[in-house]
């Protein structure tokens, strides 16, 4: 009863949710049902009464060798971008913080924020001119005596590649996040450090790092969540067969096993076994941030 109350009162937000639930049922429950083809073997022409082989596109799966190497390179990239995209942020937000221009603040901070805004598309374009074997980097490399560098060709170097360009596209949407966490603080604390002979350094140490630990933590714990996602659209605008052995993730691994090789139960069992996981992982990273961040959502 209590709860009807609290809804005919706020009736209007409900309403407001409607358009969501809606187009979320049609996009993302309805379609579930599409992943019975992982069980089967999937015939366009027979549509979902093809030939039901149970777990037969699982073992498989693995049963080759370059997927197991998929999900290797999915959890290396991935772990190496979540690091970047936590330390790079906050040590870019320190220094910004320590900076007494407010307008210079401000221009940082716009320039950095930038490339978020920016698609991999357009990005990939930008990075293959500076980055290719006669993109502007090498010839610089060139220029000064030094061997060019296969950024997007040389299968070792190409998953750092990845990784570093990743966190400068996005670093700039951690450094706001951070930012506001810093204004939070309270500015007697470094009067009294000063007065105490604090220096520059240990008022970061003591007192900035303790005060933003929370926010530190809780974006680390939620970004456990999309571990699995290591960046479909950056990595399939950038890389190229040459690279598959260090650079190919799940996603691109099942675009290619779906689309390209029409394997479509194949690339659905891929695309469970990678959904399976990821929910796990998202309920143990919101576990995560409620015992240790006291973040919840419910």
């Amino acid at each position: 009863m209590r709860n009807l109350n609290k809804v005919k009162r706020q009736w209007q937000y409900y309403l407001m949710l409607v358009p969501g639930i809606v187009v979320i049922f049609l996009f993302a429950y309805i379609p579930l049902y599409g992943l019975i083809i992982a069980f089967e073997k999937y015939n366009p022409g027979l549509g979902f009464s093809s030939p039901w082989v149970g777990l037969e596109n699982f073992r498989y799966l693995f049963r080759q060798p370059t997927f197991i190497r998929t999900i290797w390179n999915t959890f290396f990239i991935s772990f190496f971008k979540l690091l970047g995209g936590i330390v790079v942020p906050v040590l870019f937000a320190l220094l910004l913080n320590e900076l007494r221009s407010n307008r210079l603040k401000r221009i940082f901070q716009t320039l950095v924020y930038i490339p978020n805004f920016l698609s991999w598309v357009i990005l990939a374009g930008v990075l293959t001119d500076i980055l290719s074997g006669n993109g502007i980097l090498n010839t610089i490399l060139k220029a000064v005596g030094l061997q060019p560098v296969g950024f997007l060709s040389d299968p070792s170097v190409f998953p750092f590649t990845m990784i570093v360009s990743d966190i400068w596209k996005s670093f700039g949407f951690g450094t706001v996040i951070y930012l506001a966490a810093l204004t939070s603080i309270d500015p007697q604390l470094y009067e009294s450090a000063v007065l105490d002979g604090a220096t520059r350094l240990q008022r970061i140490l003591r007192i900035t790092l303790p005060m933003i630990l929370p926010t530190i933590i809780l974006m680390l714990v939620l970004s456990l969540g999309s571990v699995l996602d290591a960046g479909f659209d950056q990595i399939y605008n950038l890389y190229s067969p040459i690279v598959y052995q260090t650079g190919d993730i799940i996603d691109t691994y099942v675009y290619r096993m779906g689309f390209e090789q029409a394997q479509y139960s194949v690339g659905a069992a891929v695309g469970l076994f990678k959904s399976v996981i990821s929910s796990l992982l998202v309920g143990l990273s919101y576990l995560l941030a409620d015992r240790v961040a006291g973040y919840r959502i419910f």
